[in-house]
């Protein structure tokens, strides 16, 4: 979220404040400002939710989807995938490295912000295992039995 202070955006709010009559707007308000994934700087939507802290950093629900489950993660916009695999980790027992998350179709990279690539607040991610991991597992499940025995 960026705050930012214009003479001529704060000159044209009060315009408009004191053609309406019962003005209330004036020159002491400030216009807040979000920077959107495609770059286009655009006034903010207030919201009623309360999504946001004294830090400027919005926490979003993210609900993640597995074969059989769903989990709901709250963490910050800013966050990349890499944290969110991180978060999951500690939610499904499987390795960063072993995830592999979908969002609109597309497996994304840790590095990719969520903020960037537009995950909003109750939008859904889709997480599968590593097929090529997975068989790994099992290959070596099935060593392990056949020595064992």
């Amino acid at each position: 979220m960026m705050k930012l202070r214009s003479k001529r955006f704060l000159r044209s709010a009060s315009k408009l404040g004191s053609t309406g009559g019962s003005g209330g707007g004036g020159s002491g308000s400030e216009i807040k400002w979000e920077l959107r994934p495609g770059g286009m700087l655009v006034q903010k939507r207030e919201t009623n939710n309360g999504g946001e802290t004294g830090h400027g950093e919005e926490f979003i629900i993210i609900r993640v989807s597995t074969v059989s489950q769903w989990h709901d993660i709250i963490t910050q916009a800013t966050s990349t995938f890499g944290e969110l695999k991180m978060i999951l980790s500690m939610v499904t027992n499987l390795e960063p490295r072993e995830q592999r998350l979908l969002f609109k179709g597309k497996e994304r990279e840790d590095s990719e912000y969520l903020h960037m690539v537009g995950v909003r607040d109750k939008d859904k991610v889709l997480l599968l295992e590593d097929p090529a991991i997975k068989e790994r597992k099992l290959m070596g499940l099935a060593r392990g039995q056949a020595v064992s025995v």
